[in-house]
């Protein structure tokens, strides 16, 4: 019976240490070197952006690019290329099928462009790859469009997720 006042005593103590407030551990981070930008291109400092279980972050824009040289080809724009310099990211728990050809430039006139299949093929960039969890790919992505058009923005689909099969729905991203 003498053990029991203790026990008690022991109860009430753990209750209130478990009432009071937490202060959650300092979230560690990777150090990145910095970069420098390139030199047709401007430093975007936009907000990343998520559509399913991808994260979007736009890191570099060019716009008016009057041609696109690769190892064995140069091609000239109908209008001009635009070029995004993005970072994304799988935050989900499953792999992701990312398509860069799903990826829209959205223009000052509210029109959408896809990606231009051949300057994506002459500067090498990935068209599908598996992106896997918690994985990170940087990567450039190449629009040809009018000359009178300004780039306003970037409609981004991230790659169907258990809860959207299909990604109808992209994300828009100011720039």
């Amino acid at each position: 019976m003498k053990l029991l006042p203790a026990v008690v005593a022991l109860t009430l103590l753990a209750g209130c240490e478990s009432a009071a407030p937490s202060t959650p551990a300092p979230t560690a981070t990777y150090e990145l070197p910095p970069r420098p930008v390139r030199p047709d291109e401007t430093a975007l400092k936009v907000p990343p952006a998520k559509n399913g279980d991808t994260e979007f972050t736009l890191l570099g824009l060019a716009a008016g690019l009057p041609s696109i040289t690769g190892s064995h080809a140069e091609m000239l724009p109908k209008g001009q290329y635009v070029r995004v310099r993005l970072v994304v990211t799988n935050t989900g728990t499953s792999s992701v099928l990312f398509d860069t050809m799903r990826q829209l430039l959205v223009d000052d006139q509210g029109a959408t462009h896809p990606p231009d299949e051949q300057a994506m093929l002459i500067k090498r960039q990935p068209a599908q790859f598996d992106l896997g969890h918690s994985v990170r790919v940087e990567f450039d992505l190449y629009w040809d469009i009018a000359k009178d058009r300004k780039p306003a923005g970037v409609r981004v689909f991230g790659g169907p997720t258990i809860t959207d099969m299909k990604n109808v729905n992209g994300t828009d991203i100011k720039l």
